[in-house]
């Protein structure tokens, strides 16, 4: 999203991809992929619920909240995708350049953060199928079994497989997403005036309006995933400053992407739940109560439709964190074994075939099985609710720190428009940040 053009060298510390340049003269539709990966996996099923409820309390007025959380994400994702291109840097060896700090805080925000999603990834995966086949387990086992296999399923297929095979399943469970949410959106027959009034920014007349619309704005797609995108960049081969126009084109279409299951959800919400003033449970259970609603309005097969995609929409959010999250808990690794990281080493699959890698893996799917045996501790929920909402902000404000120095070769550099967008995001998520941790439960904590 920057405004600038071309590439040069540095007196700095960056490497300037040039010379071996063999990458595309022109963007093309035919090169898109890491985008689609990363829509995938930043929309789960707690944002889709997140956007059901912002429809199902105020109709289409925050429609045009949603549409700029995707424009938000849009300039985080391009300016991580930049450093990758135009230092031939990985974004935590940039990091690491600016301090010890950020891989303290890198270290315990994936290690614990990653103990309690694992846990999450796989319950939230293991709900539709509990509901599509409810008679294969007994049914005091709740959905402990559908959670271990589907956490086993993705540590094997990450395992085994490489970056290609990886973005053409993802591809494929993003088609079935799609498709499900346009339908469900055509099915209810959205009120187009109301919606396109909806694009006009006005707060709803309610308590905590401006909360929930700074939540909307943030919430939908807002993930460690945005950092991922740079390393899933380079795993596609793209490591030289050639492929920035295909990379900005690839990042659009992801939130295009994003963007298009977030209106969906939200007609859905303001027709289905807006206009009967039926209310659904918060979190990925919300999503089994719109599965009864749409049952009783719509029929058996739309239901189950409904969950088949609810399926795609938890799984991918599974194995693209199996992934890309490992991609960058193994460059940490390497950062600290050795001076020299760069992209090209992710494009050669150096990382995903190595031991700190598969040793993440492992930690995404073996740890967090206890926690669906015994529940989540009390302390550690609440530190994961604190550094979660810490590494936006984080990740928003050191890519405008990057990307405004000597660290970044001139011409790559932040223009006007990629600073004002991530001073915007860095803003919002600064205030949803304060506010998650003002709401913990502090008292309960000590």
């Amino acid at each position: 999203m920057a405004d600038t053009t071309g590439s040069t060298g540095s007196t700095g510390t960056p490497t300037p991809s040039s010379g071996t340049d063999t990458g595309p003269r022109k963007s093309s539709w035919t090169y898109i992929g890491p985008g689609i990966v990363v829509a995938a996996t930043g929309v789960g099923a707690g944002d889709l619920v997140a956007t059901l409820v912002a429809g199902s309390n105020f109709g289409y007025t925050l429609l045009w909240a949603a549409v700029l959380g995707c424009l938000v994400k849009i300039s985080l994702a391009e300016a991580a995708g930049r450093w990758h291109l135009a230092t031939g840097r990985t974004l935590f060896d940039g990091w690491a350049s600016l301090g010890r700090w950020t891989t303290w805080f890198f270290v315990v925000y994936v290690v614990i953060w990653g103990f309690v999603y694992g846990a999450a990834a796989m319950s939230s995966s293991a709900l539709p199928l509990q509901a599509l086949f409810p008679d294969v387990f007994p049914a005091d086992w709740s959905i402990k079994p559908w959670a271990i296999l589907c956490g086993l399923v993705g540590l094997v297929f990450v395992w085994f497989n490489k970056y290609d095979v990886f973005e053409k399943v993802m591809t494929v469970l993003v088609g079935v997403m799609f498709v499900i949410t346009v339908y469900l959106a055509v099915r209810v027959t959205p009120n187009l005036g109301d919606a396109v009034a909806g694009l006009l920014p006005v707060l709803p007349d309610e308590k905590d309006s401006v909360l929930n619309t700074l939540g909307l704005i943030g919430g939908v797609g807002g993930t460690i995933t945005l950092a991922a995108y740079g390393y899933w960049v380079n795993a596609k081969g793209w490591t030289t400053t050639s492929w920035m126009k295909v990379m900005r084109l690839d990042n659009r279409v992801a939130y295009l992407t994003t963007g298009v299951f977030v209106v969906a959800m939200l007609f859905v919400g303001a027709e289905l739940l807006h206009a009967s003033h039926t209310a659904i449970a918060g979190g990925d259970k919300g999503l089994l109560d719109l599965t009864e609603i749409l049952e009783a309005q719509y029929g058996v097969a739309t239901a189950k439709l409904f969950l088949i995609g609810f399926f795609a929409t938890s799984f991918t959010s599974l194995i693209g964190v199996w992934h890309g999250v490992s991609l960058m808990f193994a460059d940490f690794v390497e950062r600290h074994r050795s001076a020299r990281v760069t992209g090209e080493e992710v494009a050669r699959g150096d990382r995903d075939r190595g031991w700190p890698f598969r040793i993440y893996l492992l930690w995404l799917t073996f740890p967090p099985i206890v926690l669906l045996f015994q529940g989540q501790p009390f302390r550690l929920v609440i530190l994961y609710g604190v550094l979660g909402a810490a590494f936006m902000p984080f990740l928003a404000l050191t890519l405008i720190w990057l990307l405004n120095t000597a660290r970044t070769p001139a011409d790559w550099r932040n223009g006007w428009l990629s600073n004002g967008m991530l001073a915007v995001a860095g803003l919002l998520f600064v205030i949803l940040c304060v506010q998650q941790i003002w709401d913990q439960p502090w008292s309960e904590f000590f």
